[in-house]
């Protein structure tokens, strides 16, 4: 213990490295601070937890479109802990994206992002962002027609933007296709930039939390005026003000604790995500399911009526970030949410509109219902040949996985369980053939006898 010491003095003589981390968990905060203040180092502790697993995951994955999808089976199924490690980085991102998340709805509905704290609700600002680059990016590197697919939908998105859009797509993709430096540019940011930017960004939201404090819990009639509000902190701070260890970073400890806890428990006993089919570039009509803290605004895209798809796509992000980044504006009076009661119901409004969003990707009414099975006898009805050819067909072609029959397959398209009593043969041809709204057309690949079989089961679908 004694040449352990002489160690570290020597190693504190020479860089003050201890001396600093003394002083930093030796600052004191405000009373009060409270379960409220325990998101922020939870990220953190959740970030650090994802780096650990992505450094063990990338020693066995190999960034090559030829080689990716097998390599990342071989961590599931094969490496020493690599569904364990793979389900670990899953849950860690999922943990990472809710409690930013959290974290940035305290902050505001605490007003904790004005006067002095403007950079720091900007650094925070960007640290959120970089965080959902960060679980964008990862999404591909699985490398299955799922991650292919949501990749191509983003850049699709991402290219309506006005003056910058094609540009955009064209770097999202690293080329007019995706392909393998696709893959390449986005194992890069994922592994490399992004991490190195958001430790830069950890360093410098640290420091001017040590430099303004930890903003005091909010009290009515209690107003933010930059003329006193320092002198004002520094007396609440000599009279009632306590070190941040351990009288306020136990709780941090305890739920930092909880949630790695909660994380590895999820990875023992779900998983990692199921990886799908490898991309296949043949196939052109794709509907992707992307992770769920993703799911909730491809559902919101799917519904939104077409003539508003574009203003949602441009305007959406143009608007969340002019917000985040002019909020700190506002720099003066209240901090209360009970004076601010419009910060409180847009909280709310934020996070129900995520919900029920989410909740109907859930569901996926939008999108096809690729394990619907065939039609059973008894359904069909008819037993003459060709109404039995056309009901496979209905099924085989994928006609199944957006109409319903009967309760029997997908919600995107319209009921057809009535669809012979409402269209005439002709017309169910028709459409059949050349497509409609949100709809292929057959035309180039089903043969005559087999729209005409698909249109006599149609036709048997009457009231």
């Amino acid at each position: 213990m004694e040449r352990l010491r002489r160690i570290l003095d020597w190693l504190d003589d020479r860089s003050g490295l201890l001396t600093w981390t003394r002083h930093a968990l030796a600052h004191p905060v405000p009373p009060r601070t409270g379960w409220w203040y325990v998101f922020g180092s939870a990220t953190l502790i959740a970030f650090i937890l994802q780096v650990a697993t992505g450094i063990a995951l990338s020693t066995a994955y190999v960034p090559s479109s030829g080689q990716a999808y097998e390599s990342l089976r071989f961590i599931s199924e094969q490496a020493l802990l690599g569904r364990f490690l793979r389900g670990m980085h899953y849950f860690g991102a999922s943990a990472m994206v809710l409690l930013i998340g959290l974290h940035v709805s305290r902050t505001y509905l605490m007003a904790a992002y004005k006067f002095p704290r403007e950079l720091n609700w900007l650094t925070g600002a960007v640290l959120l962002l970089l965080t959902l680059a960060l679980a964008f990016t990862g999404q591909l590197l699985r490398w299955d027609q799922t991650a292919v697919w949501s990749v191509i939908v983003g850049a699709a998105q991402a290219g309506r933007m006005p003056i910058v859009g094609p540009d955009l797509a064209r770097f999202i993709l690293a080329g007019d296709t995706i392909g393998g430096a696709t893959l390449s540019r986005f194992f890069a940011f994922h592994v490399f930039f992004i991490p190195a930017v958001i430790f830069l960004f950890i360093g410098l939201h640290l420091l001017l939390v040590l430099r303004h404090g930890i903003s005091e819990r909010p009290r009515k009639h209690q107003h933010v005026d930059p003329a006193t509000y320092r002198a004002e902190y520094a007396a609440l701070l000599e009279r009632e003000g306590v070190p941040f260890w351990p009288d306020a970073a136990w709780r941090d400890v305890v739920f930092g604790a909880a949630m790695v806890a909660t994380v590895v428990l999820l990875a023992v006993l779900v998983g990692p995500p199921h990886l799908g089919k490898p991309p296949d570039p043949s196939i052109l009509e794709a509907y992707p399911r992307p992770d769920w803290y993703f799911l909730w605004y491809f559902a919101l895209l799917a519904l939104v009526p077409q003539n508003l798809e574009t203003a949602v796509i441009v305007l959406g992000p143009l608007v969340f970030g002019a917000v985040l980044l002019l909020l700190p504006l506002f720099n003066k009076g209240a901090r209360s949410v009970r004076e601010r009661p419009l910060a409180g119901l847009l909280v709310v409004f934020i996070w129900t509109t995520i919900v029920v969003f989410w909740m109907a990707g859930v569901r996926a009414d939008w999108s096809p219902d690729f394990t619907a099975r065939p039609l059973p006898a008894a359904e069909v009805g008819d037993t003459s040949s060709i109404v039995v050819e056309g009901a496979r067909l209905f099924h085989e072609k994928g006609c199944e996985f957006c109409h319903a029959i009967d309760g029997f397959g997908g919600k995107r398209g319209p009921e057809l369980t009535e669809v012979g009593g409402r269209m005439a043969a002709d017309a169910i041809a028709t459409r059949i053939t050349n497509g409609g709204p949100n709809m292929p057309a057959y035309a180039r690949t089903l043969t005559p006898e087999q729209v005409d079989a698909l249109v006599a089961f149609l036709g048997t679908r009457k009231p």
